[in-house]
């Protein structure tokens, strides 16, 4: 199963002008799934990095603004884009022109993907 959503996760990326990758994480960062090019930038998958996500949602729903579902990130070479889907978090690294409208889309076609992630989750 898990070769199948990688297959599957690789041929979004083929798909995608400019994605270098998506990864799938608990709230702390720890990966569990990860599909990248090599022009995925290093720092930017580290579950440090991918840790403060969470930092920052919880300080978004204390501001009274709610629940964060998304965060985007734009830097000078880079964009990231990361989906509030707890007890998940997915984090799509990408070029700084590729389109951000594109990766939000992929939301729902990964819905599955965290549906079975949860639960092999919670059942290991």
């Amino acid at each position: 199963m898990v070769e199948e959503i990688k297959n599957s996760l690789q041929e979004i990326l083929t798909k995608i002008d400019g994605l270098y990758c998506i990864m799938f994480t608990d709230r702390d960062g720890v990966p569990l799934l990860k599909v990248h090019t090599d022009k995925a930038p290093e720092p930017a998958v580290k579950p440090s990095f991918i840790s403060t996500f969470c930092i920052a949602i919880d300080q978004g729903s204390k501001l009274g603004l709610g629940k964060t579902n998304t965060m985007i990130c734009m830097y000078s070479q880079y964009q990231v884009v990361q989906m509030n889907k707890l007890p998940l978090i997915i984090t799509c690294v990408a070029n700084q022109k590729c389109n951000t409208g594109q990766i939000l889309a992929l939301e729902t076609q990964l819905d599955p993907i965290v549906t079975a992630l949860t639960l092999s989750v919670s059942e290991g």
